[in-house]
């Protein structure tokens, strides 16, 4: 019988994955750590990589460590990751105003209801919680 190759991930499994360990640790981790923690045979040049991509992306921060790299997240959770990623896509585009409008224009009701009070009076829900990567008002 033929050797099957392993499934591919989905796209950006692996780096969502990476992150979780990171987020984890609570402490910076070299591409070694990060490849020993994940454990499941990938090679140490692929969590480099990977890390690398990151890295260039703003989501991780690197400080020497010897003759590698420790890498520490620059966001603390997946919500802080998701909010970075719509930072980064409205950046892209010149015509802000547009790409907003279209964006709420496919909310949820309840996600525009949600907006709303966020939005309502800049201050946030009125304990002024912050949201957990204290980017923001919390969401209640």
């Amino acid at each position: 019988m033929p050797d099957v190759p392993p499934a591919r991930r989905p796209a950006g499994e692996l780096e969502n994955e990476v992150l979780a360990t990171l987020w984890s640790a609570h402490r910076p981790l070299t591409p070694q750590d990060v490849q020993t923690a994940l454990g499941d045979g990938l090679a140490r040049t692929t969590v480099a990589t990977i890390l690398a991509r990151l890295h260039e992306k703003g989501t991780v921060e690197r400080t020497r460590a010897g003759r590698a790299y420790a890498y520490t997240p620059t966001v603390r959770d997946q919500a802080g990751l998701a909010a970075r990623r719509m930072h980064t896509e409205l950046g892209r585009e010149a015509d802000r105003s547009t790409v907003l409008a279209r964006f709420v224009s496919d909310l949820s009701p309840e996600d525009e209801r949600l907006l709303r009070d966020l939005l309502g009076d800049g201050a946030g829900p009125a304990d002024g919680t912050r949201a957990p990567d204290g980017s923001g008002p919390a969401a209640s």
